[in-house]
């Protein structure tokens, strides 16, 4: 069964999560950006496997690719 990110209001308010369980997406990335490997996070989160957190991770990608940025010249007076 391949792994999917499931968005359902009825489930952590609509956050995104690996589907069958109630672990959101940030929550994988947060580990791996504190350094957690995707073994100690299968470990310490048995109902993950490799897929699933490959699944968070692929997903965020795809969030950040059409994200929309900003910047502002701003000229300061003294």
């Amino acid at each position: 069964m391949k792994a999917k990110i499931v968005i359902d209001p009825k489930v952590l308010v609509g956050k995104p999560v690996i589907g069958g369980t109630r672990i959101p997406v940030y929550l994988v990335l947060n580990l791996l950006a504190h350094g957690k490997t995707i073994q100690e996070i299968t470990e310490d989160y048995p109902e993950l496997d490799e897929e699933a957190v490959k699944a968070a991770i692929a997903y965020a990608a795809s969030h950040m690719e059409y994200e929309e940025t900003k910047t502002y010249d701003a000229e300061i007076s003294s």
